[in-house]
């Protein structure tokens, strides 16, 4: 004769884990933007910005990692997005819109185009401004953040 095992249920339950802000680990990442398409990059950037990609992730904790992104002048728009894609502001006065291209606005500073495009995919609330101090872009190669020694990232595997 075999014995039937009997599994307990109530003994196998799972809790989920909410992570307080005290116990974040934050690493810091190198994204090297040359040739990379400028909303692909974006929404990888902004899922580790938020902490997405890792198994601790909280909704309401700021429990990303930073991120430094380098030659940002050589990001690239697919189509006629350079002509067509417009970035609109408001000065606040009556009269005051004003509408500039992606090229416009590349050539006055690229870090902006990449700036926009990732702040644009992060929560519109405290939280949201908070993961986003957690983003450094830079026009070149040459970075502030060596003492900080971040891992170069390969945005085609995540």
């Amino acid at each position: 004769m075999s014995t039937i095992k009997i599994i307990d249920l109530e003994s196998n339950s799972f809790k989920t884990v909410s992570i307080r802000k005290e116990d974040v680990q934050k690493r810091w990442f190198l994204v090297d933007a040359s040739d990379q398409n400028l909303g692909r990059m974006c929404s990888k950037v902004a899922k580790i910005l938020r902490g997405k990609h890792k198994p601790s992730f909280t909704p309401h904790v700021d429990c990303g990692d930073n991120v430094i992104i380098i030659n940002a002048s050589k990001i690239n728009l697919t189509g006629n997005k350079w002509s067509d894609k417009k970035y609109i502001s408001y000065t606040g006065y009556p009269g005051g819109q004003r509408v500039k291209t992606a090229q416009q606005l590349h050539d006055k500073n690229p870090s902006i185009i990449v700036e926009k495009a990732v702040k644009g995919m992060l929560p519109k609330n405290k939280l949201g401004a908070a993961i986003f101090k957690n983003l450094r872009v830079y026009n070149d190669e040459l970075h502030k953040q060596e003492s900080q020694s971040p891992e170069p990232i390969n945005l085609n595997n995540i």
